[in-house]
């Protein structure tokens, strides 16, 4: 088929598919989903706000269906989809989506659960007060009028913006290869970090910074850390931590419940509870027992209702870890300078704001100028004719025509057309005394307005000064308080600093179960007294580690597998003495079939220290204690064990002790720490004593000058017996008679090097505690049986013990 050679072009396909798709991105990026830096706002809000305007839709005139303005906007200056418009109406009058609504909405606007708004022929809506600030002094030549899209109408291409519209309730949109991502503000801070830059334009963004804390969210809530607020501010890139603000109650049974009232900025309410219950479920997160959504209309809260023995603390943080309780905010301050998209910073920003209220206000006093010496060319002709009234009135009555009298009054008097033909329409009535006093004093007030604005346009200085007072007044009716609190990020704050250190028991059973409780929970009593319940246990299960520490303290659980973990002191869950505890498994990543099987407390990580340990094959470890201080969250090789043994206690130590091994067939060696060798963590370890058949250690202590060795048998006797009675022996050795074991003391079940001023902490299998001074407790020598320490009922035995200074009650 012939198309003849001038009617066919020949053009290359990707040259046509890159032009065209070039077009369609500047059209996207310009036209569409970016703000400009002047007024802040993307085409579709300005034309949405000048729309309103034009249709009388201001804040003290009557609601009107949000329909109507989606058609104005629609026919008159966006061909768009009607969604695109009445999705942003509604974005305009969520107080939970915009710091300072634009739109005063009547109806159903959706919420922060996410429900949608009603349709638009539902709802009603206007301009807010706020929103008329932006479009003040635009009938005044503030601001240039282009096309609208087919030319029948002009629409204005930035609006006044009498505040800083684009920081104050931010931004966001997604162009083509571009996005931006602008946080709200708080009016007062920003308007004051303008005034400081108008004082100052030499001011620098860390200047500004101290006036304009951060983003200030309509949901409230917190900010983490300052970091990723200096990155936005002075790069216009970074990221800022938002946390919802929620807090921790003590309820009348005596539970804690975590009650959240403030989310981070666009979490989904609705959305965030079906999370916390779906976690729950699934057991990644344990302890909470009810979840309720308790908001109306007097404010948020979310209510999570937590077991007796869950940390609330420990909880809450594992939910902001989870879920949106925690959330970040990718600030990109991207917007339109001169019709190109750049990344501004937090100066940039402001700079180009005071560039257009500098535009603005010269615009507007130059429109006010002209207005007022047009006004004052005619006050001035009236002035004449009043002064030669009679010949004017003569001139007049004598003219055929207006147009002659016109004429005439121009040749006659030497007024221009403008002149002559007010005179013409002066009303009879203007010509009396008093009404010809008012036209003399309008025209001298008249002259002293010109004056002024020219004075205005002369001076750069008065200009700024107009645009502060202009904001200062904005400030004053329209600010107020922040609502987002910036606190320490998590790596700026030590939670240590909340929590109040205190002495503390905790406790580990047999059976895996784990709790703190105040030390002043027992009471000090005599040797040979009964005991208080210390743990409401199970038939099978008995606590088998006692340890008095602070709250404070970082708490290493090694493990019959060689392996230690790390808690803090205030991670374990409080408990009262007759609760049995929580599960440990909840609280360190056990596999199955490991058990804790030593538990001590350390309060740093010192170079000069050391942990010593021992196994019940009688292998015996140093290791510097610098080598456990890692980030690893999970478990950390302590020492590597034979097939059928297991760790059995772990001391601190200088390098430089004696240390003593008792087992249970009431033997024990004494040897020089020196013998062991400090060893690296995966290490082995040396044979500390050589065990006869049957028989294994039970214990391991470091031996202080001038102490005593405390010996406990399983059926509540004990003594103690002159550290000074044991030889030194090189490690490795069969070791010396410690205590005489026999059928009525039972096997021993433990070992402790102790002090006169010093007291002891017993407890049984069925969870039975006495506390004792240790000075009460008869000095013996090593080849005895001992007294009477606690009495044992029906079968009880003795399965733990714990040594700790005394503590004034």
């Amino acid at each position: 088929m012939d198309f003849g050679k001038d009617k066919v072009l020949p053009v290359n396909l990707s040259d046509v598919m890159s032009n065209s798709y070039i077009d369609y991105a500047m059209s996207v990026i310009v036209a569409r989903a970016l703000p400009d830096v002047r007024d802040g706002l993307k085409p579709v809000h300005r034309r949405i706000l000048y729309a309103m305007q034009e249709a009388g839709m201001g804040s003290n005139k009557p609601y009107k269906k949000s329909a109507r303005i989606v058609g104005e906007v629609l026919g008159k200056y966006h061909p768009h989809g009607d969604s695109s418009v009445y999705d942003a109406i509604v974005r305009m009058a969520q107080d939970f989506s915009i710091r300072y609504p634009m739109a005063d909405g009547h109806g159903n606007f959706g919420s922060v659960d996410g429900d949608p708004a009603a349709a638009m022929r539902y709802t009603e809506v206007r301009m807010s007060k706020i929103a008329e600030l932006m479009l003040q002094d635009i009938d005044k030549d503030t601001v240039e009028f282009v096309p609208n899209y087919d030319e029948s109408l002009k629409e204005p291409s930035v609006l006044p913006s009498k505040f800083p519209q684009l920081l104050v309730n931010g931004s966001s949109g997604i162009a083509v290869g571009m996005a931006t991502n602008i946080p709200p503000h708080n009016m007062r801070e920003v308007i004051d970090g303008v005034l400081m830059l108008i004082d100052n334009p030499e001011t620098t963004v860390d200047e500004l910074m101290t006036v304009i804390k951060g983003p200030d969210f309509p949901t409230a809530g917190q900010i983490l850390g300052l970091d990723g607020i200096k990155s936005a501010y002075r790069t216009g890139r970074g990221v800022i931590t938002m946390r919802a603000e929620a807090h921790i109650e003590t309820m009348s049974n005596g539970k804690q419940r975590i009650i959240v009232t403030e989310l981070p900025y666009q979490v989904n309410k609705a959305r965030l509870v079906e999370k916390i219950a779906e976690l729950v479920r699934d057991k990644q997160i344990e302890g909470i027992t009810a979840l309720r959504d308790e908001s109306d209309r007097n404010g948020m809260s979310i209510v999570m209702e937590l077991r007796r023995d869950a940390n609330a603390n420990v909880l809450l943080n594992q939910l902001y870890k989870h879920t949106q309780l925690q959330d970040s905010f990718g600030v990109i301050m991207l917007a339109l300078v001169d019709g190109r998209p750049r990344v501004l910073n937090l100066k940039e920003v402001l700079h180009y704001y005071v560039e257009h209220q500098k535009d603005v206000i010269t615009r507007r006093t130059k429109y006010e100028l002209n207005k007022a010496q047009a006004r004052a060319h005619i006050l001035q002709g009236l002035t004449i004719a009043l002064d030669h009234l009679d010949a004017v009135i003569s001139t007049i009555r004598e003219s055929r025509t207006a147009d002659i009298a016109r004429q005439a009054l121009m040749d006659g008097f030497g007024l221009t057309e403008k002149q002559a033909q007010a005179i013409l329409d002066l009303r009879l009535q203007r010509l009396t005394g008093l009404e010809r006093e008012k036209i003399e004093e309008e025209y001298q007030e008249i002259l002293k307005t010109i004056a002024y604005l020219q004075g205005v346009l002369a001076d750069e200085g008065k200009i700024f000064g107009i645009i502060k007072e202009e904001l200062t007044k904005v400030k004053e009716q329209y600010g107020d308080d922040r609502r987002t609190r910036i606190t320490l990020s998590g790596a700026d704050m030590d939670i240590e600093d909340l929590i109040a250190e205190e002495d503390v028991v905790i406790t580990v059973t047999h059976g895996g179960y784990v709790k703190r409780m105040p030390l002043t929970t027992y009471r000090n009593q005599k040797r040979g007294g009964r005991g208080v319940t210390g743990m409401g246990t199970k038939e099978t299960d008995f606590v088998e580690h006692l340890l008095i520490t602070t709250t404070h303290h970082t708490i290493m659980f090694f493990t019959n597998r060689g392996l230690v973990y790390r808690l803090k002191g205030y991670d374990i869950p409080e408990a009262t003495r007759q609760a049995k505890g929580t599960a440990i498994v909840n609280l360190l990543p056990l596999a199955s079939g490991e058990t804790i099987t030593a538990v001590i407390p350390i309060r740093e990580y010192r170079e000069d220290r050391f942990l010593f340990m021992a196994t019940k094959k009688g292998i015996v470890k140093k290791t510097g204690l610098k080598e456990y201080d890692t980030a690893r969250k999970g478990g950390l090789i302590a020492l590597t064990l034979d097939e059928d043994d297991e760790l059995i206690g772990v001391r601190f130590t200088d390098g430089e002790r004696r240390i003593i091994l008792g087992t249970r067939d009431g033997l024990a060696i004494m040897f020089e720490e020196d013998d062991v060798r400090s060893m690296g963590r995966q290490a082995r370890g040396v044979h500390g004593i050589r065990l006869n058949d049957m028989d294994e250690v039970v214990g391991m202590d470091t031996v202080k000058e001038d102490s005593e060795v405390l010996t406990v048998t399983e059926e509540g006797y004990g003594k103690r017996t002159a550290a000074t009675e044991y030889r030194v022996q090189q490690r490795g050795g069969k070791g010396v008679i410690n205590m005489k074991v026999t059928e009525k003391t039972g096997a021993v079940v433990g070992l402790k090097v102790v002090t006169p001023n010093q007291e002891l902490m017993l407890i049984t299998q069925e969870g039975i505690v006495i506390r004792t001074n240790v000075d009460e407790i008869s000095v013996i020598s090593r080849n005895t049986q001992g007294v009477t320490l606690m009495k044992t009922e029906n079968g009880d035995r003795v399965a733990s013990l714990a040594v700790m200074d005394q503590k004034s009650e």
